[in-house]
């Protein structure tokens, strides 16, 4: 790295490293006051026209197969982790060692044990990290965390989150390596929940203990013949495989001051898309977001009023960031935007040293909250969370 000069190495150019892409090169426009000139340096695919594409499409420098290649790239000056679960250690560790910054996607890993490598190896190499945890970054979840934590809504008492989707409700829907317990670890745990434990402790504070339940519907899914991008794209044989982990996950937790909260995650459900939502409850009021009406926030705060209930918000430019995508409260920003706004956390934390972007401790965090939960519905017990130093969510 050069004076403010970044250069960016992708691994794994699929639905999400191409949107890492995307919001890199958002930054000069979304973000200008950053003062950083950010390249696409090197982007790292197994696919030959993945990356043909990485450089005649999407603004790369350069592409190659191999991601020790990328690492060692002296033009590379942080990483992008966008790989499937059973690589993140093996690069997260490689890119710590090169003493390189880097942003990983959720789950960090297969189990917690390779969640607990990848901080202890950023600790000690002293590497600035960024992890996925991009609902966070809502101008209308940022609002909400305002309220929460200013005291406006009194002593809170109850969170409830849930995370209910489709994308996997098909049974004829391709057997990938998300179904895998050897290669994605853990089912809609490690997709959706730890999505949920975070936004809850990003609003409310430390979940301590967890007791949960979880379910299976779909056994077996057809092998394919062709991969896809995301979840889209596939192309299946008749043969079918055994899927390995859960569709489905309810949680209650014990949160740090007393308050408890509700969880639920499921991708199998049919009717919600993705009805990502989260409701805080206190003495004097209550918030209350919905991902699928993504600029939107539910508020009621205050005892005695003529009108009970809601009053339904827009975000616009009093809402944090929101200023830098649109410029009035008629024009929507979108999930896209989350990352941009990700990025730009991350390219800071890279340039002043301080950590301003969800870290890989709050990852670990996320990591032990769904091993608890998993150890509970293996046993039907409550198991407390460990405590992990360095989290974000509390400053």
């Amino acid at each position: 790295m050069t004076d403010r000069n970044i250069g960016v190495g992708v691994v794994s150019l699929g639905w999400m490293g191409r949107l890492h892409a995307r919001s890199y090169r958002a930054l000069a426009e979304k973000f200008p006051d950053l003062g950083a000139t950010v390249r696409l340096v090197s982007a790292c695919d197994p696919q030959p026209e993945t990356r043909a594409a990485a450089v005649a499409a999407m603004g790369f420098e350069r592409a190659v197969e191999d991601f020790r290649e990328l690492i060692a790239d002296p033009e590379v000056d942080v990483v992008s982790i966008c790989s499937p679960n059973f690589l993140h250690r093996e690069v997260a560790l490689a890119a710590a060692e090169a003493g390189k910054p880097f942003w990983i996607e959720k789950p960090m890993g297969t189990h917690v044990g390779q969640s607990r490598d990848i901080a202890a190896a950023a600790r000690a190499a002293g590497v600035v990290t960024a992890v996925g945890f991009n609902y966070r970054h809502t101008p209308a979840v940022e609002r909400a965390r305002d309220l929460v934590r200013s005291g406006r809504l009194g002593r809170i008492t109850n969170v409830r989150c849930w995370l209910i989707a489709d994308y996997a409700s098909s049974p004829d829907g391709p057997l990938t390596w998300r179904d895998s317990r050897e290669r994605g670890g853990s089912g809609v745990i490690g997709d959706l929940m730890s999505h949920g434990a975070d936004l809850v402790q990003y609003l409310t504070g430390r979940i301590e203990s967890v007791t949960a339940a979880t379910g299976q519907f779909i056994t077996e899914r057809p092998i394919p013949l062709r991969s896809g991008v995301g979840h889209s794209g596939w192309e299946v044989s008749d043969e079918k495989g055994p899927v390995e982990n859960e569709d489905w996950i309810a949680m209650i937790a014990r949160l740090e001051g007393g308050a408890f909260a509700t969880l639920e995650a499921s991708r199998v459900a049919t009717g919600p898309r993705a009805e990502y939502v989260v409701e805080v409850y206190g003495s004097e009021g209550s918030v209350r977001w919905n991902f699928e009406h993504f600029n939107h926030l539910q508020v009621a705060v205050g005892r005695g009023n003529e009108f009970a209930g809601y009053t339904q918000v827009m975000a616009g430019h009093d809402f944090p960031r929101f200023s830098n995508f649109q410029p009035s409260p008629g024009t929507s920003m979108g999930f896209d935007d989350m990352k941009v706004v990700e990025a730009a956390q991350f390219i800071e934390s890279v340039l002043t040293g301080r950590q301003l972007a969800p870290s890989v401790f709050d990852g670990l965090s996320a990591a032990e909250i769904d091993e608890a939960a998993m150890a509970s519905a293996a046993d039907g017990r409550w198991h407390d969370v460990p405590t992990v130093e360095g989290v974000t969510y509390d400053d």
